[in-house]
């Protein structure tokens, strides 16, 4: 399927869950990102969902992560030029939805894409063979290139991939790992 019927479906599939589906759903996806190889790391990239969309709710990693005493990034997107900015979460971190409804850090400590080990990817849906499809946009796959060559790109699903997508593009970063309820897929 091409990516733009993809978002429509995966939309609709979102906008039928629960809250309750969705927190057991998240938990369960939490609970399976324990299995990944990459508890070595330091510096780990995540998401803060955007709620309205019924995005994975990532507060469960969140906590993983503090409590395996990792440092924790979360970004901040400019529109007019289409960039990531990158923010160290602290317990000083003011967060603040945007025009968007996207939870950001309102300002912070700066950390560059090239220090990051790992990246937890929002998406729609994904592919057997590790590609993603998201809003549209580009911010990650852009923000992906400027990453270290090594750096372990996770997505996230309420739902099991798609056989295909069949319009990739050159510039869209494949994931090494996509975490749903159920399994564990690597690329």
């Amino acid at each position: 399927m091409k990516k733009t019927e993809l978002r429509t479906k995966y939309k609709a599939l979102r906008n039928s869950l629960s809250e309750t589906e969705i927190d057991e759903m998240s938990l369960a996806i939490a609970n399976k990102i324990l299995t990944l190889p990459i508890w070595e790391k330091t510096y780990f990239h995540i998401f803060l969902p955007i709620t309205e969309h019924k995005e994975v709710n990532t507060e469960f990693i969140l906590h993983i992560l503090s409590g395996k005493d990792k440092d924790i990034i979360i970004s901040k997107v400019d529109f007019m030029t289409q960039k990531m900015t990158h923010f160290l979460l602290t317990d000083n971190t003011v967060i603040k939805k945007n025009k968007y409804n996207i939870p950001e850090p309102v300002d912070g400590i700066e950390v560059p894409s090239n220090k990051i080990d790992v990246v937890v990817v929002p998406l729609l849906t994904f592919d057997k063979k590790g590609h993603r499809v998201g809003y549209g946009k580009g911010f990650y796959d852009d923000f992906l290139t400027q990453c270290k060559p090594d750096v372990v790109k996770i997505g996230l699903s309420f739902f099991e991939p798609e056989e295909l997508i069949t319009d990739i593009f050159e510039g869209d970063v494949k994931l090494d790992f996509c975490v749903t309820p159920d399994s564990v897929h690597s690329f």
